[in-house]
């Protein structure tokens, strides 16, 4: 190796290229100072990160409500809310340097879009062997399933519907087909979607064709009528866990006519903590590390809708606003990725 070669390593060792959104709809890599890996630190090489559709697009738009801002931090977001910012949180990668047990290893990292990072040996988690790198990407999304399973756990017997078959529906519903239940339906109006979840098993419906007096419903689907959908299949005194993050809309949600004879409930449910049912006995880290256990099933796989390269991330974007990519996570592939 010449000396220019060997400046040139050292170089890519000290940068790296992230994806950060600078304007509604707009954003762009930028190089990256990169620091060395302190004690306790390492420096990981992604693979693989995932576009979280639903928050995500809110993100490029600018459409994350002020009041939510600093709860709605990714935790090594830079920047500030509208722009610029460097968002995301589902990254799998290999340890190029660090603590010696994690060298080597594939880990999956809540961080942003970016090729190589430096963070807290702490923050990363190692995937099971079972586990595929491009599946992995989907942990935080079976995570967020996980909790809202512990916000209103199913008992053996019950009659569920998941209103809204993308990305979180799909992992609520994966999930739930492990349970005895009467009933699990998977209500979506996309017949493309249903024949894709169909594939693994799962019954799914039109929203007209849904079967109602149910136990449990979780709602999926970011829209108002999903919303009316989900809390019209609700048998008396049953319970609807809302999952969708509307951003700044504020949807009409059908509290008339019987919802209070019937004594209806609404449980909101978001991954920022831990599902009441859980919350004594479990901690984030235990839960993402159940979440990449249960990732083991192929079946997951039926949740991502694409493939890009980093280099399209951008792309990929403007694709999802405008409905070229369909429901499913999209898979941003990075150079020298499996």
């Amino acid at each position: 190796m010449t000396d220019t070669d060997t400046d040139r390593a050292t170089d890519a060792e000290h940068t790296a290229r992230a994806h950060w959104s600078v304007a509604p709809g707009a954003g762009e890599i930028r190089l990256e100072t990169l620091p060395s890996p302190r004690a306790g630190e390492a420096r990981v090489r992604a693979l693989y990160t995932g576009i979280s559709r639903g928050t995500e697009l809110l993100v490029r738009r600018g459409d994350v409500p002020p009041s939510q801002h600093a709860r709605m931090r990714a935790p090594f977001q830079e920047g500030d809310f509208p722009f610029p910012v460097k968002y995301g949180y589902l990254s799998v990668g290999v340890v190029e340097d660090g603590p010696a047990d994690l060298v080597g290893r594939r880990v999956f990292c809540l961080h942003p879009h970016q090729d190589r990072y430096v963070v807290d040996a702490s923050m990363l988690t190692p995937l099971p062997d079972a586990v595929p790198s491009r599946r992995a990407v989907l942990t935080g999304t079976v995570e967020t399933a996980l909790n809202a399973l512990w916000d209103a756990p199913p008992c053996a017997g019950d009659r569920i519907a998941v209103v809204g078959g993308g990305l979180v529906g799909g992992a609520v519903a994966l999930l739930l087909r492990r349970f005895p239940l009467a009933r699990l339906q998977i209500v979506d109006p996309d017949a493309a979607r249903r024949r894709q979840l169909a594939e693994t098993g799962l019954d799914t419906v039109a929203p007209e064709d849904a079967t109602g007096d149910c136990d449990l419903v979780f709602h999926a689907s970011a829209s108002e009528s999903g919303l009316a959908t989900a809390l019209a299949l609700l048998g008396d005194e049953a319970e609807l866990v809302e999952m969708s993050w509307f951003g700044a809309r504020e949807p009409r949600v059908p509290l008339g006519e019987d919802f209070h004879s019937r004594r209806l409930r609404i449980t909101a449910s978001q991954v920022s903590r831990i599902g009441a049912a859980r919350r004594a006995r479990r901690d984030p880290a235990a839960r993402l590390a159940t979440a990449l256990e249960l990732l083991a099933d192929p079946a997951f796989d039926t949740l991502i809708a694409a493939d890009v390269a980093f280099d399209e991330i951008d792309d990929a974007y403007a694709a999802l606003e405008d409905g070229r990519i369909g429901p499913g996570c999209v898979v941003v592939a990075y150079p020298d990725s499996p």
